[in-house]
């Protein structure tokens, strides 16, 4: 039987600052990754760039040519009936993943990355996927709550030729910033690393201040960052064995641009300006921060605002994670990226990707003095329940089991409404990246310490490094399914494909 709560179709700068970490492939240690912001003087051009393309119709494609870069376009949907409908075409292309290097890549609706999406809470959407790759492919859509069925994981396949219609309201607790990407089993990494993968914007009439700015492309900006792996000739890696290669590059880009050596610059209309951070990378950490050491003012985590702006230095994400800063301007910023590997070889340095000018005169008013009430947690009652990370040579295991195949799948099952409490432990000395589909979780614990700050907010995705053990806890509501899973897995997507994956099944 399939449940829903609400309507739905059933299934039928400085520096070159790059330098490259050589150690194993697999891992170099345990603990937590150090990270240091690296100073120094401007030696490079600035190219100057829009940071926003022009807004796309549902059904055109925003589709560059091979030569020409174009931000994360507003993809409108169609209203037809109290439906929203928005079309996605899963595409292949070319991109300059290295500057001046052409690469084979794919994206949604144009050769790389993807268009913005805005939903609203309680409406119902429906979205056209197409699938033009050549190959088999799903779309999930990352941190939404839906119905197992809509998720878009492995069991929800799309054969090249096809198009998946899925159709669900959406219920997010609140406004928050997702992503959507594929998630087909054991190609994730290649289909993301390669530029499928686009942000979806929740809104939320109850819970969005009108002190906060939402005028997409204005005061509102996504900020998809990534750090890929690719050799010299542009040949981007996305398996264990390919980051083995000589002669590798480790390129980050900033919506599509590789910012190795360029900072993108963005003329600010108002004084106060809303980043919307994503790490799409598919293993590294970026910690994001002022060249100045100033402050910036964290309003959410991945799954919504937390309970009130607090005042932060930096901004570190785990791949797949993401987090909502505003800057009030008075003079230009510059923003830099850290890149610490993620224990899969990869890259580090620093870069200097962002500089906002302000060309405004508005006076901003006050930061509401709360963002949302978020009631923690009493564990004491919940059903526990212990996952196990581990590792035996290349494959990836929880809890014993590495998925090579939906049917040998590690499975969980639960019960509508059920709240547990989950012990996560990292047997391995890797980092991982833990991802929980379905519900929001709170963070309870890392290694025995309570969390502080924007981590007690609501997420759905926690860091794991080697050795550790982290507590979360969560309570399954709305959808139920006696044959559709949901996954959780780690988000370093060479791990998800080695088998670090597994299903949750809400009954």
């Amino acid at each position: 039987m399939e449940h829903t709560a609400s309507p739905a179709k059933q299934p039928g700068n400085s520096i070159n600052r790059r330098s490259f970490v050589v150690g194993g492939v697999l891992g170099l240690g345990a603990g937590a990754v150090g990270v240091g912001i690296l100073a120094g003087g401007k030696n490079s051009p600035i190219r100057q760039n829009p940071l926003i393309g022009e807004n796309a119709a549902a059904t055109s494609s925003a589709s560059a040519s091979d030569d020409t870069f174009t931000y994360p376009s507003l993809l409108s949907g169609t209203t037809s009936d109290d439906v929203v409908t928005y079309a996605l075409d899963m595409e292949t292309g070319t991109h300059e993943v290295l500057t001046g290097v052409t690469s084979t890549t794919m994206g949604y609706n144009g050769s790389y990355l993807g268009p913005t999406m805005k939903w609203t809470n309680g409406d119902t959407v429906q979205m056209q996927v197409t699938n033009n790759l050549g190959a088999v492919t799903t779309t999930h859509w990352h941190g939404a709550h839906v119905p197992a069925y809509y998720d878009g994981g492995p069991q929800e396949t799309i054969a090249d030729g096809d198009t998946w219609e899925p159709e669900f309201t959406v219920n997010q607790g609140g406004a928050s910033t997702l992503w959507y990407h594929p998630h087909a089993l054991g190609t994730t990494a290649e289909q993301v690393t390669h530029g499928l993968a686009g942000m979806i914007i929740v809104e939320d009439d109850t819970t969005t201040s009108s002190d906060l700015p939402s005028d997409y492309g204005v005061d509102d900006i996504p900020v998809i960052l990534q750090c890929l792996c690719t050799d010299t000739s542009g040949d981007i890696k996305y398996s264990l064995s390919g980051y083995l290669e000589s002669d590798l590059e480790f390129p980050v880009l900033c919506n599509g641009t590789n910012v190795d050596s360029t900072t993108l610059t963005f003329t600010a209309t108002k004084t106060r300006t809303r980043l919307r951070f994503l790490n799409a990378s598919p293993a590294d950490i970026i910690t994001v921060s002022r060249t100045d050491g100033g402050d910036m003012t964290q309003i959410a985590t991945e799954q919504g605002y937390i309970t009130a702006a607090e005042s932060v230095t930096e901004i570190r994400l785990i791949a797949g994670e993401r987090a909502e800063v505003v800057l009030d301007l008075s003079s230009a910023v510059t923003l830099q990226a850290v890149i610490t590997t993620g224990w899969v070889k990869g890259g580090s340095g620093t870069y200097e990707f962002l500089t906002i000018t302000p060309d405004a005169s508005d006076t901003p008013v006050t930061l509401p003095s709360s963002l949302r009430t978020i009631d923690r947690y009493d564990t004491t009652d919940f059903t526990a329940r212990t996952i196990t990370l581990s590792q035996v040579g290349l494959a990836m295991e929880i809890n014993g089991v590495s998925a090579t195949s939906v049917s040998d799948m590690y499975m969980i099952t639960t019960t509508l409404d059920s709240e547990e409490i989950w012990t996560i432990v990292n047997d391995t000395q890797l980092e991982h990246s833990f991802h929980l589909h379905d519900v929001p979780f709170q963070i309870i614990s890392v290694n025995g310490e309570a969390p502080t700050g924007a981590y007690l907010g609501w997420k759905d995705m926690v860091e794991v490094v080697g050795g550790a053990t982290v507590k979360i806890a969560m309570k399954f509501t709305d959808y139920t399914s006696d044959t559709y899973m949901y996954m959780f897995h780690c988000h370093i997507l060479m791990h998800e494909d080695e088998g670090m994956m597994a299903g949750l099944l809400v009954e």
